[in-house]
């Protein structure tokens, strides 16, 4: 509307000119434009008494418009400071009050993915990217998000590092993804991590680093291209039990708690299959081994993970009862 009434005024002026004054186009427009803008230069042509009265009445209304211009701007500008302003304070606020939560740096394609599934379990999260355009995408998919280099162990502390419970690692190149690893470790030796790999042997690396997992996208996407081919119907179960958009079954790990009641039980006294209506694939126990499969006389343990698969509310139950609490 500003620059509709800018142009408006300047032809305006313009052609006032050229018809009262006989001047040329251009100079009728230069004439216009260092009136509207009182610059004070002096007249291109002597004015007539009519090109006075015409010239007074385009001053008028002409820096008019342009202090409207000038305040319609400024407002603006204030505004925007004042509004980037108060929402980094809502986010610092939202940051400190986090806890137990996930740290996802870097908001490409990888850490996009990484965002879409934690916000799918509902778990608390944040994110830092160094890429403000990013940010404020974030924010406007209503996320915690910070702009930041995730690899500054200042950063790190002003997103509750010490207080979260696991961090993934997807910035663009190795070498950061590597540094990051090695600062979140030295501030939370107990932080979970995950880490994006882009190089092969970068993944050694990382995981001397501390990072409890490093993946390759490409190999995944290799592996999982070939196994379409040779299984289809064993990808197409893995992404039924995996995958949340809309699937009613999942699979979820479940800590056993220890004041549970069902430590030093085995499965089959237990009858968590019968009491849930999930299915043990599988038994992390608390000393390391990996049990697939395990049968009814396998002990539980506190400090044991039970791999199960089953509908999301049989799987809560499961985990009220081994728990006590929902645990992610």
């Amino acid at each position: 509307m500003i620059a509709l009434a800018i142009l408006t005024t300047l032809l305006v002026g313009t052609t006032g000119f050229v018809l009262i004054e006989r001047y040329p186009p251009f100079d009728a427009f230069y004439m216009s434009l260092v009136t509207i803008t009182t610059v004070g230069y002096k007249e291109v042509y002597e004015l007539s008494t009519a090109g006075r009265i015409f010239n007074s009445f385009l001053i008028l209304f002409g820096v008019s418009v342009m202090f409207l211009a000038v305040g319609a701007m400024t407002q603006t500008i204030i505004e925007l400071e004042l509004g980037r302003y108060f929402e980094k304070r809502q986010v610092r606020r939202m940051v400190e009050k986090l806890k137990d939560h996930y740290i996802v740096c870097g908001y490409g394609k990888v850490g996009r993915g990484a965002v879409t599934e934690l916000k799918s379990e509902g778990v608390p999260l944040v994110i830092i990217e160094r890429d403000e355009h990013k940010v404020e995408n974030a924010i406007r998919d209503g996320l915690i998000a910070v702009l930041g280099d995730a690899t500054r162990d200042d950063n790190l502390r002003s997103i509750g590092i010490m207080h979260a419970k696991g961090l993934i690692a997807a910035l663009s190149s190795d070498a950061d993804n590597l540094f990051l690893v090695l600062s979140a470790k030295g501030l939370n030796p107990k932080l979970v991590i995950s880490a994006r790999v882009i190089e092969e042997e970068a993944e050694q690396k990382l995981k001397k680093a501390g990072a409890d997992l490093a993946l390759a996208s490409y190999n995944i996407t290799g592996s999982r291209l070939a196994q379409a081919i040779l299984r289809p119907h064993v990808v197409q179960f893995l992404d039924l039990a995996t995958t949340p958009l809309g699937a009613k079954i999942g699979i979820e790990q479940v800590r056993v708690g220890q004041s549970s009641g069902y430590v030093a039980k085995s499965l089959g006294e237990s009858q968590l299959r019968r009491e849930t209506g999930v299915i043990i694939l599988a038994i992390r126990k608390a000393d390391g081994p990996m049990l697939f499969n395990p049968d009814a006389n396998t002990q539980l343990y506190a400090g044991d993970f039970l791999i199960a698969m089953g509908e999301a509310p049989n799987l809560r139950k499961l985990e009220h009862l081994l728990t006590g609490v929902p645990v992610r």
